[in-house]
């Protein structure tokens, strides 16, 4: 496999890229002609945003990249001992329409699908419990959503709306949802909105201790990644290996 990482003489790169003698690491001088490289078929991949801002790398991937999905969104892969979750989308959109919503659950089930090799079980994220926050139209395109998961995929487990505990913590679903599919074992955790995503995967990366790979983005015809600036060799180690099975899957 080959991958483009313009960063490569970061350090921070330049360390994290000794776990992978298998895979081949390719220079470039910016951001364009790392992405032209991948139109041309000169690599399988690209993983960058060491040096750049998000919004320097998702232009240069929107601008020279072809899409597969409708839209494209991102996704981070958290890892913690033993323990996992797949989190969207906390990357790219700041308040999905209820389309994009339904595109970035979608894809990050397939991503985490691909990666864990596991059943989806996605929790729909919200400030309230079915239904005890009252009329929000966040609600309303979180039904929508799962209405058509279950249409789509029906060998997924999906619900909500629900608040974070009653998703990952048993006892805590028993009492708020107990007539829930996912009894508080959710490995996928979609948020409503980017300000949401981005302040809990930081909070699990620096808070909780967990590794955090990504942005993942997802909708492209390849694998990509958009680092974030304050990622660590850990971090890095993890997106490439993640980037590495999506390509392989």
């Amino acid at each position: 496999m080959k991958i483009v990482f313009p960063e490569l003489e970061n350090s921070t790169a330049a360390e994290a890229i000794k776990n992978f003698p298998n895979v081949e690491f390719l220079p470039a001088p910016n951001l364009d002609v790392a992405a032209a490289m991948l139109n041309e078929n000169q690599a399988d991949s690209m993983i960058s945003g060491l040096d750049y801002s998000s919004r320097d790398v998702l232009i240069s991937y929107k601008n020279h990249l072809p899409l597969q999905s409708s839209y494209f969104s991102s996704c981070f892969i958290c890892k913690k001992g033993g323990l996992h979750l797949t989190l969207a989308d906390g990357g790219v959109n700041k308040l999905p329409t209820k389309e994009q919503f339904y595109t970035i659950v979608e894809d990050t089930a397939k991503t985490h699908e691909k990666y864990f090799g596991e059943q989806p079980k996605i929790a729909m994220l919200s400030y309230s419990t079915k239904g005890s926050g009252g009329k929000n139209p966040d609600l309303e395109k979180i039904s929508y959503v799962i209405t058509n998961i279950h249409q789509n995929h029906p060998d997924w487990i999906i619900d909500g709306e629900m608040q974070l505990d009653a998703a990952i913590d048993e006892t805590i679903s028993a009492k708020k949802t107990p007539d829930s599919p996912l009894q508080g074992k959710a490995n996928i955790l979609i948020t409503p909105d980017l300000n949401s995503g981005n302040i809990l995967y930081k909070s699990l990366e620096r808070f909780g201790g967990f590794t955090c790979a990504g942005p993942i983005i997802q909708g492209f015809k390849m694998p990509l990644a958009d680092l974030s600036r304050g990622s660590t060799v850990a971090d890095v180690i993890l997106t490439i290996d993640v980037i590495k099975k999506l390509y392989e899957a």
